[in-house]
């Protein structure tokens, strides 16, 4: 560790620091105010005469980003969490003995606090004039070389500090998934939704259709999965007496990692008593039109090279129509498994031929219609096979009353009318059960605690999930959902591999 050519000099810079009686690595160091607010404040004088104010005294904190020494002074650049000043320093305003010590043992990277005065220099740039400079702390490792940066994608993700410092764009984009995960709580507040909270640890793997994380509880002495959903504690929730709720948290799924999806990733679910799935359709809408409102993004934005309109309303086709319109599939061939097998078969998609209708025909959906769906819409009235917590259509004991909401070529939310029958739903399980023991690792398990839990009386509710990873992708224009989590997961180094 620090066995760097770099990293030793920088820590023997550190070291001159404390002999000349400075801590590295003080404490109890405030600021006055933000780069941008000092920005705000005193950018006036860029029009005053004078292009100065030395009756102005103020405390200043931020990151070497840039230094330059020429002589008796010094130009240099600070960066705080949102903007960045110049500042300008010489013998004079620190006294020589000061300034000679920071000018030899000061280095881009180090964090400092400074003092002084607006000002514009003779170029116009408008900068703080300093009279003192305080090391916050002293950094060991130098930073990437600025005119490349941080090229290395796989650097980038691994050390996300060293991505924030190097690029400021990082960090807005994050401040904007803040502000989105606000904006979605005060939308549902407004609503009359209350926010709650469920385990994370469930008995029982279920909610969703995946593989789950597997852990062990010590003390119970039995086996834990990292929720999949949190749906059927939820819905217990609308059982309770709860009417309109909404849940904002982590969700675990044992499975691939592409450019949609992290093992690890954030969802919201939220329940609406006495309102079905037509109703969380147009509650959707409004809620996206909220948010790209707020951000300003217009209704229609860029996104890979797409664009993507959000007038309203948004489209709404079947399941079977989006078959037909999108995938070009005859209704010959979707009605019929033997059909669908041989037509992936001609596609050279492998296909499991012990799938039912349902979700065969969820096969030609995924190849032949997703990616087609570009601007915002409604799918609608899946198979019943492949929603086993969907309540059955009235019309049609075959089709769920469910949606999906696609946006460039992914989906993005689904809702549903929640099933409260609480024989069907036991039934249902038991088809997940027999799905499960023919090769379908992500199908759900028994869960007699909701059935029990249903057989109390569930009012008529609609719910639905909505992917938070995957909206901000598309509300910020990135490609990788690596881009709006902070710590993706990774695969591990060799060197971080446990031999044996």
């Amino acid at each position: 560790m620090f066995d760097n050519v770099l990293e030793q000099q920088r820590i023997a810079k550190a070291d001159t620091l404390k002999n000349a009686g400075i801590n590295p690595y003080p404490h109890f160091l405030q600021k006055d105010m933000s780069i941008v607010e000092f920005k705000e404040k005193f950018s006036h004088i860029l029009n005053s005469e004078n292009k100065r104010d030395e009756s102005i005294n103020i405390l200043l904190a931020g990151r070497l980003k840039l230094l330059r020494v020429a002589g008796k002074s010094t130009f240099a650049n600070i960066e705080d969490e949102k903007d960045n000043i110049q500042i300008y320093f010489n013998k004079d305003s620190l006294g020589e003995e000061k300034y000679n010590l920071f000018k030899k043992n000061l280095e881009v990277g180090d964090i400092i606090i400074v003092r002084g005065y607006p000002f514009v220099t003779n170029t116009g740039e408008f900068s703080i004039h300093l009279n003192d400079l305080k090391l916050a702390a002293k950094a060991i490792s130098p930073l990437p070389e600025k005119f490349h940066g941080l090229t290395d994608i796989e650097l980038r993700y691994r050390k996300r500090y060293l991505d924030m410092i190097m690029n400021k764009q990082v960090r807005k984009d994050f401040i904007t998934r803040s502000k989105i995960l606000s904006l979605i709580r005060h939308f549902f507040e407004e609503k009359n939704f209350l926010e709650v909270e469920t385990p994370m640890m469930h008995p029982i793997a279920g909610g969703a259709n995946a593989k789950p994380f597997v852990t062990f509880h010590n003390a119970l002495g039995v086996e834990r999965f990292l929720r999949i959903a949190p749906e059927l504690y939820l819905k217990r929730l609308i059982v309770g007496g709860f009417e309109a709720i909404f849940e904002i948290n982590r969700c675990f799924r044992n499975e691939g990692m592409d450019l949609t999806h992290n093992p690890e990733f954030t969802s919201i679910e939220f329940y609406w008593s006495y309102h079905n799935y037509k109703d969380l359709m147009n509650l959707t809408e409004e809620l996206l039109i909220f948010l790209l409102k707020e951000l300003n993004l217009g209704q229609v934005i860029e996104y890979d090279e797409m664009k993507i309109d959000f007038t309203l309303p948004f489209k709404r086709l079947t399941y079977k129509e989006a078959l037909k319109e999108y995938g070009l599939i005859n209704e010959d061939i979707f009605g019929n498994k033997n059909a669908i097998i041989e037509f992936l078969k001609t596609h050279n998609i492998d296909v499991n031929e012990r799938l039912d209708l349902g979700h065969l025909q969820a096969e030609l959906f995924d190849n032949f219609v997703e990616n087609k769906l570009i601007n915002p819409t409604f799918i609608t009235d899946f198979p019943i096979s492949i929603s086993p917590l969907s309540r059955r259509s009235d019309s049609d004991e075959n089709i769920a009353e469910r949606f999906e909401l696609f946006i460039a070529g992914k989906e993005l939310a689904n809702g549903f009318n929640e099933l409260n029958d609480p024989k069907d739903q036991y039934e249902r399980f038991l088809k997940q059960i027999e799905a499960k023991n023919a090769g379908d690792e992500e199908a759900c398990e028994m869960d007699e605690d909701f059935v029990s839990a249903l057989a109390f009386g569930m009012p008529p509710t609609g719910g639905e999930g909505i992917g938070i990873d995957r909206l901000v992708m598309l509300l910020t224009g990135k490609k990788s959902i690596r881009d709006v989590i902070l710590f993706p997961a990774m695969r591990p180094l060799k060197s971080e591999l446990k031999e044996g």
